[in-house]
């Protein structure tokens, strides 16, 4: 039987190819391989990755004789833990790739990212990010995370500060103590975190979009089944994704970003409420901003994506007017 949620896919990498990204397959290390959305002008005509990390003399020259897609500022969307990047995406990454150059990773066991590696900490996932970008000779950018994503943002942002020039969250925490855990658990009536984010059964799945969104809304069983079979894969690796999330209240600290910060958040979001958002603005200061987009819940890019992609728009013309060219592929 047809599954209608993978006979999407191909339509959706088809959409993508048509705005100018491709699938590239980034090797970091043996047996640690990320698969990345990137700006067309990486891939050669067989495919190969032609992106040089320390461009020649004769490289720098070219570029400034002729301005191309390349001198545009980069994006980086990362995605949250029910889908990989171009399904997450699906409904943001239009608005933005005619005006910057895009890159739309999928993290370590999702998609057809993979690695041998034992590590499961969002600071592993941060690290292969950057591995990637570097691969791909992006040396400055802007990142947008949501949910998990958002964790691996501010984890990106905290160790490559040279890298992350301004970052964007949605529905996320700088560190997802045993505190914010728990309270989260208990005010949803999960058990666990794998409890809620790793359904096995089409009423924990209906459970999750439940929460997570502010419209109820209504889908055929069939339309769950499709998606249980298909975007939970990797469950052990996943679930040990989830544990290496927590950390210690003893070992949280809020770090001192030097980056600007947009929260942009669902008001109606029940995962990470409005409130934890406002909480988070205060401990990270006086360049971290807050919008909130009414009658949307968590997946508020999904929710409402009008709203969502015309707030992003206006915090990237933001951050580029303030930047003073400060941003280099």
């Amino acid at each position: 039987m047809v599954n209608f949620i993978e006979t999407q896919k191909p339509l959706l990498s088809r959409l993508m190819k048509m705005a100018g990204l491709r699938p590239i397959e980034v090797e970091l290390e043996p047996g640690t391989t990320m698969h990345v959305w990137a700006p067309k002008h990486h891939v050669g005509k067989k495919g190969t990755t032609i992106s040089p990390l320390e461009p020649t003399a004769a490289d720098a020259k070219k570029k400034k004789k002729k301005k191309g897609p390349e001198s545009r500022p980069n994006v980086v969307l990362i995605h949250g833990f029910a889908a990989e990047g171009n399904v997450t995406w699906q409904f943001n990454f239009g608005v933005l790739v005619s005006r910057y150059n895009l890159y739309i990773p999928d993290l370590m066991f999702f998609g057809k990212s993979t690695t041998a590696s034992a590590d499961r900490s969002p600071d592993f996932q941060a690290e292969c990010v950057a591995g990637a970008l570097a691969q791909l000779g992006v040396a400055r950018c802007d990142v947008v995370g949501f949910s998990y994503g958002g964790m691996v943002a501010f984890k990106l942002a905290e160790a490559r500060p040279e890298l992350v020039r301004s970052l964007c969250v949605s529905g996320s925490v700088v560190a997802m103590t045993d505190t914010v855990n728990r309270e989260t658990m208990e005010r949803l009536g999960a058990g666990s975190s794998a409890e809620l984010l790793m359904p096995d059964t089409l009423k924990g799945l209906k459970a999750l979009l439940s929460v997570s969104m502010y419209k109820k809304m209504w889908f055929p069983d069939r339309f769950y089944k499709d998606y249980l079979k298909v975007m939970f894969t990797n469950r052990k690796e996943r679930m040990e994704l989830l544990q290496g999330l927590i950390t210690s209240n003893m070992d949280a600290k809020i770090p001192v970003f030097q980056q600007k910060i947009m929260l942009l958040w669902g008001e109606e979001d029940k995962i990470f409420n409005i409130e934890l958002a406002k909480k988070m603005k205060e401990q990270l200061g006086d360049n971290c901003f807050l919008y909130g987009i009414r009658k949307a819940g968590h997946l508020l890019h999904v929710e409402r994506p009008c709203a969502y992609n015309r707030q992003l728009q206006r915090w990237f013309a933001y951050v580029n007017s303030t930047a003073g060219g400060d941003q280099a592929s």
